[in-house]
């Protein structure tokens, strides 16, 4: 692909150097649809980033853009707070009737604020009301957020310095594989639990990614999920699992946790809950701990209006059919496991491992610079691909849960060409 040099002065000259995604893909984009993306210029890219896990039915969805537009046509609601509104009312009907009942959960729903922080946020804040502890307990390569309660509970030490002040009440355990299985499952942990002498303070909660996508992608096993869930009933510690890139079936089933068999004490949801890319985050949690004052958590956004008739045609469209997306998603994260084997094998030397659930998968490569240079080359032949990792060494593979077979497999040569093309 030929990519004139876009005007990006304004960019440059205004916008401050925190921005990050805009360097990998030096170009100014225009319009979306689908898994199409297309620069000012008319160049056209496949994306597969997905907004970071945004917007996994695609840009501008036809059946929540039509939703979309009619609400706002008729002057419906815009900005809510947490006022009662039609549009609130019809996601938390749909919500309950294709997510919550048809899965035996019981949650209370809880709007915190338009972010996924925000959900973390007040996950956070309400474990340690309930128990009346301060510590948490989370997980090596673990990333939550980038508010400083967030944070704390985050494991990137590049994301972890922007804080500029200590970042307390937070202690991190070893992942699932982190010790390459020469350790049993959380010995550490409940040794340090049960020893007086130990220095762990009782944590009134631990938090935990069923696959860390910041991280690496890094694959919980069920059987590890289920352990740490019994441990914190055990030990009485509330379990908090962080569903906000892995939920929406990112990784096949609406929570990525359905494949264990367990039912965490709170669940964050955020990113594509709203199917649109429209902000807005849900934090749910059992009944019994819902012992908020009124007012004691909220944000003026809160209530997003937009995002709810977006997410409710979002749950309609496609979690109305039963099983059906969810089959959908795993046939295509099965076509990407074996072309990724394919790759894998073609380049032995080069890449250590590739690993995913559902549509989400990464690729590590042994040198650590070479993930970034093949999501340059990727880019360069019209594909959208991050990298992912605590030096980067992952790319990430995130495409829309609507993407075609052929789109699949259009990316999957695009990336095996980059890798083929970047040492």
């Amino acid at each position: 692909m030929t990519i004139t040099q876009p005007d990006l002065s304004v960019f440059e000259t205004l916008e401050s150097e925190v921005r990050s995604y805009c360097r990998s893909w030096p170009t100014v984009f225009d319009r979306a649809q689908g898994s199409r993306m297309y620069d000012e210029d008319g160049h056209e890219y496949l994306d597969f980033f997905a907004g970071a896990g945004s917007l996994n039915y695609g840009h501008n969805n036809p059946v929540l853009k039509r939703a979309l537009i009619d609400y706002l046509e008729r002057d419906g609601v815009t900005h809510g707070l947490d006022m009662s509104t039609t549009a609130k009312r019809a996601f938390l009907e749909s919500f309950q009737n294709l997510v919550l009942r048809p899965r035996d959960l019981p949650y209370k729903v809880m709007f915190p604020g338009p972010t996924g922080t925000n959900a973390v946020e007040s996950a956070l804040k309400l474990a340690r009301k309930v128990k009346g502890r301060e510590s948490i307990v989370s997980f090596t390569n673990a990333f939550h957020g980038m508010s400083l309660g967030s944070l704390a509970v985050t494991g990137n030490a590049f994301k972890r310095a922007g804080a500029g002040i200590p970042l307390v009440h937070g202690t991190p355990m070893p992942f699932d594989h982190y010790l390459d299985g020469q350790v049993q499952d959380f010995l550490w942990f409940e040794r340090l639990l049960g020893d007086q002498g130990s220095g762990l303070n009782q944590p009134a909660a631990v938090i935990v990614e069923t696959v860390q996508g910041e991280g690496g992608i890094n694959v919980a096993r069920a059987e590890w999920l289920r352990a740490l869930a019994d441990l914190c009933a055990r030990r009485d510690m509330l379990l908090i699992v962080d569903d906000i890139q892995m939920g929406c079936g990112r990784t096949g089933a609406f929570f990525s946790f359905e494949e264990a068999g367990i039912v965490p004490d709170i669940v964050t949801v955020s990113k594509s809950i709203s199917g649109y890319g429209l902000p807005m985050s849900l934090c749910l949690f059992k009944p019994e701990l819902d012992i908020w004052e009124p007012g004691e958590h909220n944000g003026t956004f809160r209530g997003n209006n937009p995002a709810f008739v977006t997410a409710a045609a979002a749950l309609e469209a496609y979690w109305s059919d039963g099983p059906a997306m969810e089959k959908q998603t795993l046939s295509r994260g099965q076509q990407v496991q074996e072309a990724l084997g394919a790759l894998a094998e073609e380049h032995r030397e080069e890449i250590k491992e590739f690993r995913g659930r559902g549509l989400v998968w990464g690729v590590e490569f042994h040198d650590k610079g070479r993930a970034s240079r093949v999501a340059r080359r990727a880019f360069e032949l019209g594909l959208l691909i991050e990298t992912s990792g605590p030096e980067g060494e992952v790319v990430k593979l995130l495409p829309a849960l609507t993407v075609s077979p052929d789109e699949l497999e259009e990316g999957l040569r695009t990336l095996t060409r980059a890798v083929r093309e970047t040492a």
